[in-house]
C-alpha cells in the first residue's frame, strides 16, 4: 500500500477484542509494507554492523604495512557507507509509509463506526474520548507500527555484531555476547512502572480534553449564566493534574534512557580494559581490540531502538485499547446486518404510505398526515424521537417501532435511514458551503430553494452573503463555519430544518424544530413545513401552540403512554392535562379557570331562565 492509494477502499473488520489484538491485526494487514521496511533496515544495519570489522581490518593492514589491504578496506568502507545511506533513506521512507497507512486505516475505521452509531456513539462513550482517540491515539498507534520493522532490523544487527565478534575475536566476543543482552534487557523491570505512569497521564489528558470539549461546546450558555470562570477553573485543575502526571512519566523514561546510556558505557569500558590486558599478553592483535571497541560503540545506535520499541508499545497499547473499545461498540439496529452476513435475510422494506406505530407508548402516526406529539417530559420526547427512527436508547431497546408492520430495527440500516429521518433537538452543521450542506441523500422532489423558503431562511442567506468573501454572489456558495458558530441558534436550527426538508424522507421526525425562533417566524415555519410535507408522514414533538394548531392530529403522551388524541383545539378544551402542558398552567391556575368557567355557565343559565 502506497500513500497515494489512500484511503483504503475497505479498511476491513478489526479485531477489537483488546488493544494488543488490535495492534496485531494492524500489523498483519501491512505485512508487505513491513517486509519492505525490514529489508531496507537490514541493509542499513548490516552496513553499520560491518563497520567495526572493516576498521579492524584497516588497522591490521596499517600495522602490517599492507597497502593492497588498505585499498581493499577503503573499498569495503565505501560499499558499507553506500549501504548505510541508501538503507537509511529507504528505511525512513517505508517506515513512515507504514505509520501513515496504519493511522489512516484506524481513522477510517473510527469514521465508519461513528457514522454507523450516529447519535448513539456519545451515549456510550464521551465525546472528548472520541476526539482523543481519533487524534493523539491514532498517532501513537501508527508510531508502534512504524517502529516494529526498525526494531527487528536493529535486533538483527545486534545478533550479527555479537556473532561476528565470536568468530573474529573469541576472547572479547564472549564478553560482548554476554554483556549486550544484559544491557538490552536491563530496562525490562522498569517498563511496567513507566507504562502505568504513562497510562495515568493519558487518562488525565483524556479527561482534560473531554472537559475542554464540553466547555467550548457550551461556552455561549456558560457566558449567559456567568459560569465560564467556574469551568475554566476546573480545566486549570485538570491541566495541572496532566502536567504533574506527565512530569512523573517523563522522570521514569529519563531513568530508562539513562540506564540505556550508562550500561553500554560500562560495557565499553570493560571491553577496553579487558582487551588491553589481552593485547599486552599477546593473546589478541591490536586490530581485534579496535574492532571490538568499534563494535560496542556501534551497538549504542541499534540498542536505542530497543528503548524506542518499548516506549512505542507502552504508549500505543492503551491507545489501541481505547480505539478497540470504540470500534467494538454496537447498536441494536445493526444486528440485522450481522444476521444477513450469517446467511439470514433482512425483511423487505414496507410499501410507501405505511403507518408508523410505537408499541411501547401506543403512538400511531397515520401515513401522509402531519402528527404532533406532546410530552410533558422533554427527556421522554428525545427518547421517543430516537425510537421512532429505529434507534433504541438502551441495551434492552424495548419493542421495536413498526412501519407498515415491519420492525425498523430488523431492516438493513441503509434502508431504515432512507425511510425515516430524525432531526435531533440540537442538530449539527458541518463546515462548508451552503450548497455542500444540502448535498445529502434525497428523493429529489424538494429543491433547496423551496426548503429554505419553508424554513424561513431569508435572513440566514443575507447574513451568509454579508460575511462571504468578495466576489461571492450566490448565497449557496457562502461558507458556514464549523458547527455554524457564526450563526445564531435560531439560524442554525432553520438551516438544519431546511436540510431535513430537502431529504424528503418517507417519514420525517422532528424534535422541537423551532425552539430557538420567535413566534412570528415559528408561525410561518409551521405553515411552510405543513405545505411542503403535504401527503408525507411528518411527526413533530413539540409543545408550541403554533405548531400544534397546524397539525392534522395531536397526540398527548403522559407517563410513557398515549393519553389523548384529537386536534389542538379539541384537546385544549377537553383535556386539562394537555392544557397544562401546552399553556404551562399551574394546578391553581387550572382550578381558577374551572371556577371562572362554572360561574360563566351559571350566569348564562340565569339569563336564559329570565328570558
Amino acid at each position: 500500500m502506497q500513500i497515494s492509494d489512500l484511503p483504503y477502499p475497505d479498511p476491513g473488520v478489526p479485531d477489537a477484542r483488546s488493544g494488543p489484538r488490535f495492534l496485531w491485526w494492524l500489523g498483519r494487514g501491512q505485512l508487505g509494507g513491513q517486509a519492505k521496511s525490514l529489508c531496507w533496515g537490514l541493509l542499513h544495519f548490516s552496513g553499520i554492523a560491518g563497520l567495526p570489522y572493516a576498521v579492524g581490518l584497516g588497522v591490521e593492514a596499517a600495522v602490517d604495512r599492507d597497502s593492497g589491504g588498505l585499498l581493499r578496506v577503503g573499498g569495503l568502507l565505501l560499499l558499507l557507507g553506500a549501504a548505510i545511506t541508501v538503507g537509511d533513506v529507504m528505511l525512513h521512507r517505508t517506515a513512515v509509509t507504514n505509520w501513515i497507512t496504519a493511522a489512516a486505516r484506524v481513522q477510517q475505521l473510527l469514521a465508519r463506526k461513528t457514522a454507523e452509531l450516529g447519535a448513539a456513539l456519545t451515549r456510550q462513550v464521551a465525546a472528548g474520548e472520541v476526539v482523543a482517540v481519533s487524534t493523539g491515539d491514532v498517532e501513537k498507534i501508527g508510531w508502534f507500527v512504524e517502529a516494529v520493522s526498525r526494531f527487528l532490523a536493529a535486533a538483527f544487527a545486534v545478533v550479527l555484531v555479537c556473532t561476528g565478534l565470536l568468530f573474529y575475536a573469541p576472547a572479547l566476543g564472549v564478553v560482548v555476547a554476554v554483556g549486550v543482552p544484559l544491557v538490552a534487557l536491563a530496562v525490562l523491570p522498569l517498563l511496567p512502572r513507566a507504562t502505568r505512569r504513562a497510562d495515568l497521564q493519558r487518562e488525565k489528558a483524556g479527561r482534560a480534553t473531554e472537559l475542554a470539549s464540553d466547555t467550548v461546546a457550551g461556552l455561549r450558555v456558560l457566558r449567559g449564566i456567568g459560569g465560564e470562570e467556574l469551568f475554566l477553573g476546573r480545566y486549570r485543575e485538570a491541566s495541572q493534574e496532566v502536567r504533574t502526571a506527565a512530569v512523573r512519566s517523563a522522570r521514569m523514561w529519563a531513568l530508562i534512557a539513562a540506564v540505556q546510556v550508562l550500561l553500554p558505557g560500562v560495557l565499553l569500558i570493560t571491553v577496553v580494559w579487558y582487551g588491553a590486558a589481552l593485547v599486552l599478553d599477546g593473546r589478541i592483535e591490536v586490530g581485534e581490540l579496535v574492532a571490538a571497541f568499534s563494535a560496542v560503540a556501534t551497538l549504542l545506535y541499534p540498542l536505542r531502538h530497543f528503548e524506542e520499541i518499548a516506549m512505542a508499545y507502552s504508549f500505543s497499547r492503551p491507545s489501541a485499547q481505547r480505539a478497540a473499545r470504540v470500534l467494538s461498540l454496537t447498536r441494536t439496529d445493526t444486528e440485522p446486518e450481522a444476521d444477513l452476513a450469517d446467511g439470514g435475510a433482512a425483511p423487505d422494506a414496507p410499501a410507501p404510505g405505511a403507518d408508523l406505530y410505537d408499541p411501547e407508548t401506543g403512538l400511531l402516526v397515520p401515513a401522509g398526515r402531519f402528527t404532533a406529539v406532546v410530552c410533558g417530559d422533554p427527556d421522554l420526547a428525545g427518547r421517543l424521537a430516537e425510537r421512532l427512527g429505529g434507534h433504541p436508547t438502551d441495551a434492552a431497546g424495548g419493542p421495536s417501532v413498526l412501519l407498515g408492520g415491519v420492525a425498523l430495527d430488523e431492516l438493513a440500516l441503509d434502508t431504515a435511514r432512507t425511510l425515516v429521518l430524525v432531526q435531533d433537538k440540537d442538530p449539527v452543521l458541518l463546515s462548508g458551503t451552503l450548497r455542500e450542506l444540502f448535498d445529502v441523500p434525497a428523493s429529489g422532489a424538494v429543491e433547496p430553494a423551496a426548503a429554505l423558503e419553508a424554513a424561513q431562511c431569508a435572513d440566514v442567506l443575507d447574513a451568509l452573503l454579508q460575511s462571504a468573501p468578495e466576489g461571492v454572489q450566490d448565497p449557496m456558495d457562502a461558507r458556514i463555519t464549523e458547527r455554524g458558530r457564526s450563526l445564531s441558534g435560531g439560524q442554525r436550527q432553520r438551516l438544519a430544518l431546511a436540510r431535513s426538508l430537502v431529504t424528503d424522507p418517507e417519514v420525517l421526525v422532528m424534535d422541537e424544530p423551532t425552539s430557538a425562533v420567535d413566534s412570528h417566524t415559528e408561525a410561518r415555519i409551521a405553515d411552510g413545513t405543513a405545505a411542503l410535507r403535504a401527503g408525507r408522514t411528518t411527526v413533530v414533538l413539540s409543545s408550541s401552540p403554533l405548531l400544534l394548531d397546524r397539525a392534522d392530529r395531536v397526540v398527548l403522551i403522559h407517563e410513557g403512554s398515549v393519553t389523548a388524541t384529537g386536534t389542538h383545539r379539541e384537546l385544549l378544551q377537553g383535556e386539562p392535562l394537555y392544557r397544562a402542558v401546552v399553556t404551562r398552567e399551574t394546578e391553581e391556575e387550572q382550578r381558577l379557570a374551572g371556577l371562572e368557567l362554572t360561574e360563566l355557565e351559571e350566569a348564562l343559565t340565569e339569563i336564559e331562565e329570565s328570558a
